[in-house]
């Protein structure tokens, strides 16, 4: 899995099947198969999706339709195949029918938060349930036609990750809008279906917190269909004016939360061994508590909504302290040798992870610089949203003798910040200072690795 954030690439898919790549040798090579050339249906049945794809073409052969992209002209190709080969195919996109949008008008949505000026493809609502079963994105299930449910019960698309929310009529209306209802009804029919769901909460200070998200938790105690639930605060920016806190820097409220979550964790423990009821790490940063161990975590079913990251980044600096004695000693030895100085960059939030990391690396030529971020403003304060703006904004001036660790996490798959900034820009003003950028991805023995290479390269 990346680590690198998708946030909304530039260039838009095309609509349809489009092949990327062929595999020399393959099945699709031997037939003739090109990039360029766009798959209008397999077995005489249309492909919507990549997951359409897969169901219909399962067999040792298939029959295409094709369009050649270069002359316009259809054409039939016959596929054949051994047992465990594959077509030797990569499409453009997973959706060929162009992603699903969102219906609801949901009040902490990140989206209706933007800075005026962000690029358009950031506003882009999606709530796909295909997206939900393929890159686990959550969805609401607000938008799904009857067709929408069968399809996911047929063909066991599972787990299926649900914004929850709330269970109250009432508040899901004031949360979501006008369509709440249609998520409840559906999220039922495919729990009824033996449909594994993934649920998030999102926890609004004064809306779906207190006495309202006992009753959401009591419901999914309810259905073990839910088998993980995860607990993330509201997050906001300065371009809105329902909200004006959260949990952050709300002690008091964080500890009444994790309270809250606590009985549930432990008769989940109890009668199945799994926690199941999940905090996410910003709340036991706020109330002074430490992370609990990785078993708590389940295997981590829902690390990228913030569940058990500080947890994994921590172990692994404890791995990396016993296990790379040797590298964490070149590493020192090198910054000793050549007089530079190491600025580990990161969000506020990480700060005091990334002072962990830095003690194991033994070295008083290591400088932390947590970048506050006001392109978004609000209590947005989390490395992946690092913006250019920021980061150079911030940067010291004379970056002379120093290597600039810059978190792969703060750009999309274009290479671009949220703000439209890119690395090589972001790289050639710090040269321009008189240091070095040196692009890591954020996590222990990945940030060890590239500060080896760096001292490969002197």
């Amino acid at each position: 899995m990346t680590e690198r954030a998708d946030y909304a690439p530039t260039s838009t898919p095309g609509i349809g099947a489009w092949i990327a790549s062929v595999e020399e040798g393959s099945p699709a090579d031997c037939a003739g198969l090109e990039p360029g050339m766009r798959i209008l249906s397999a077995n005489g049945r249309e492909i919507p999706d990549i997951i359409a794809w897969r169901w219909e073409t399962d067999g040792p052969s298939c029959t295409l339709e094709v369009l050649d992209g270069r002359d316009g002209l259809v054409y039939e190709a016959e596929l054949f195949r051994e047992s465990g080969q594959d077509w030797g195919i990569e499409f453009s996109d997973v959706l060929f029918d162009g992603v699903r949008t969102c219906v609801n008008a949901c009040i902490f949505c990140f989206m209706g938060m933007l800075p005026p000026d962000a690029r358009a493809s950031l506003a882009l609502r999606d709530d796909d349930f295909r997206l939900s079963f393929l890159q686990g994105n959550f969805v609401t299930l607000t938008n799904l036609s009857d067709e929408d449910v069968e399809r996911i019960i047929t063909c066991r698309l599972e787990p299926m990750n649900v914004s929850l929310h709330a269970i109250s009529a009432d508040v899901r209306r004031r949360l979501i809008g006008a369509h709440a209802a249609r998520g409840i009804e559906v999220l039922e029919q495919l729990m009824d279906a033996g449909i594994e769901i993934h649920a998030q909460i999102v926890l609004c200070p004064g809306l779906n917190d207190g006495d309202e998200l006992i009753r959401t938790l009591d419901y999914i105690e309810g259905h073990p269909e839910i088998t993980s639930t995860a607990l993330v605060p509201v997050g906001y920016t300065k371009y809105q004016r329902r909200f004006k806190r959260s949990y952050a820097s709300d002690r008091t409220a964080s500890l009444k939360v994790v309270e809250q979550l606590r009985p549930y964790q432990e008769r989940s423990r109890s009668a199945t061994g799994a926690t199941r009821f999940q905090l996410s790490d910003e709340f036991y940063l706020a109330a002074g508590i430490e992370v609990p161990p990785a078993e708590h975590y389940d295997g981590y079913p829902q690390f990228y909504d913030g569940i058990g990251m500080l947890r994994s980044f921590l172990d692994e600096v404890e791995e990396c302290r016993s296990q790379r004695i040797g590298d964490l000693s070149r590493i020192a030895g090198y910054l000793d040798e050549t007089g530079k100085q190491l600025l580990l960059i990161c969000g506020e939030a990480a700060l005091e992870v990334m002072r962990r990391f830095a003690g194991i690396l033994s070295s008083d030529r290591i400088e932390i610089l947590a970048i506050r971020n006001e392109y978004f403003g609000g209590d947005v304060n989390v490395t992946g949203l690092i913006v250019e703006s920021d980061l150079l904004g911030q940067l010291p001036r004379d970056l002379a003798s120093t290597i600039v660790v810059i978190p792969e996490l703060m750009f999309n798959s274009d290479g671009l910040t949220l703000d439209g900034g890119s690395y090589l820009h972001i790289a050639d003003e710090i040269s321009a200072r008189g240091g070095k950028a040196l692009l890591v991805q954020t996590t222990p023995h990945r940030m060890l690795d590239g500060l080896l290479r760096c001292g490969e390269d002197r």
